[in-house]
């Protein structure tokens, strides 16, 4: 079994923020492959489903940004998993828009819900990590990820979560440099 954690804030005024991709992926990703009902558990929202061969557990902290690792800590003692089981969905300042890409450990590059996570569990966790840009200048930081994608961002990011959600099999079979080469092909078409 795998747990895959979407990174985002909970309620109707979050929704199409940038910090929220995490949560978007993991919801095209339920949506694509036939994942059952919305469940609350471990302080979020958990999906139950397969892709391929593999059980995962899709979750959404419900704790906002900031205590994500509370939730997804809970997940992973109560399946007694190790955090190599643990695929994390997040958005990116250091990736150019709509650029996807995996990595397994390392820091949290004050991400806030990484840093969380990494406090309850250690950094030995897969990450994929979705790019939204960086503003600029650090000032501009905060409001550009807590700021909304525009109408003229909407095209590429459907393009970019059904790309992910498309490719999900390669995440779940661990080639993770297959998954970024076809997210990448889809996303040129």
């Amino acid at each position: 079994m795998q747990i895959w954690a979407g990174l985002g804030n909970p309620g109707p005024g979050y929704t199409m923020h940038r910090h929220n991709v995490g949560f978007m992926a993991v919801d095209v990703i339920a949506e694509m492959h036939g994942f059952g009902p919305v469940q609350k558990k471990f302080s979020g929202w958990t999906q139950e489903g397969r892709i391929g061969k593999e059980k995962i557990l899709l979750l959404k902290p419900a704790t906002f940004m900031n205590e994500s690792g509370r939730a997804v800590s809970e997940a992973i003692r109560f399946y007694k998993l190790e955090p190599d089981a643990l695929t994390v969905f997040h958005d990116e300042l250091d990736l150019a828009p709509f650029k996807v890409k995996v990595k397994r450990g390392g820091g949290h590059a004050g991400h806030n819900g990484l840093r969380s996570i990494d406090s309850h569990l250690g950094p030995d966790f897969r990450r994929v990590r979705i790019g939204i840009g960086h503003p600029g200048h650090k000032d501009r930081v905060h409001g550009h990820v807590l700021g909304n994608y525009t109408k003229a961002e909407t095209p590429d990011l459907v393009d970019m979560l059904g790309a992910i959600g498309a490719e999900a099999e390669w995440l779940v079979n661990g080639d993770d440099a297959r998954f970024m080469s076809e997210v990448a092909l889809r996303m040129q078409n």
